[in-house]
């Protein structure tokens, strides 16, 4: 902690982070052990959150994530959009191919963005808000083969009709980016991806993760 900052705002901001990373909630105690501090000062952290609706405590007294955070995280799509439109559009003209950036959402992945060629004669039409299972389609499995080897260069993914009769894709995930799980992929009209796709899917995913940073 520095002079500018905040003790009691920190120590909310880390009781939202434990109860992020569990399906099952945390005690008043555990979250005591977990953050150092008394069970008063959780007490009155905990009561703050829930206030906001930004945590909710179930008849047991667990506490978990609140709806209230919903309404925060729908902001979070225009400005990851916004920040991944420069590399999708530099990835579309330069495939010649549709480019998307696709994050979780749930179980399913969610396109967020999505930029069509502008000199191409035909291009698969792929729109804002499509979603999918994770296990289908280049973009799902390209974040499932992240989260798998999360300490490894995970490359890109390949896949063929599994979203779109006809329609090939190339998906690689963005590595490096706190509290965003996605990828950045192509989908195109061929029978196979050519050779030069998935390099440049992967430099592309690696423009948005460090504009996202």
């Amino acid at each position: 902690m520095t002079a500018e900052t905040s003790q009691t705002l920190d120590r909310g901001l880390r009781v939202l982070k434990l109860l992020a990373d569990t399906d099952h909630g945390l005690t008043v105690t555990e979250l005591s052990t977990k953050l150092g501090v008394n069970r008063t000062v959780v007490y009155r952290l905990l009561a703050t959150l829930e206030q906001h609706a930004l945590i909710r405590r179930d008849l047991g007294g667990r506490a978990r994530v609140g709806l209230g955070v919903l309404r925060l995280g729908r902001q979070v799509h225009p400005l990851v959009r916004e920040a991944a439109l420069p590399a999708l559009r530099s990835l579309a003209e330069d495939i010649g191919a549709t480019a998307h950036l696709t994050l979780v959402d749930g179980t399913e992945a969610l396109a967020v963005a999505v930029v069509e060629p502008t000199w191409t004669d035909y291009h698969v039409a792929y729109r804002a808000g499509f979603r999918h299972p994770l296990d289908r389609g280049a973009a799902g499995r390209a974040i499932l083969s992240a989260r798998q080897s999360p300490s490894a260069d995970p490359g890109y993914t390949l896949t063929h009709g599994e979203l779109e009769a006809g329609a090939s894709g190339a998906a690689a995930p963005l590595v490096g980016v706190t509290g965003v799980e996605g990828s950045v992929g192509v989908v195109m009209l061929m029978d196979s991806v050519p050779e030069r796709v998935g390099p440049r899917v992967v430099e592309a995913a690696r423009e948005v993760a460090e504009a996202l940073r």
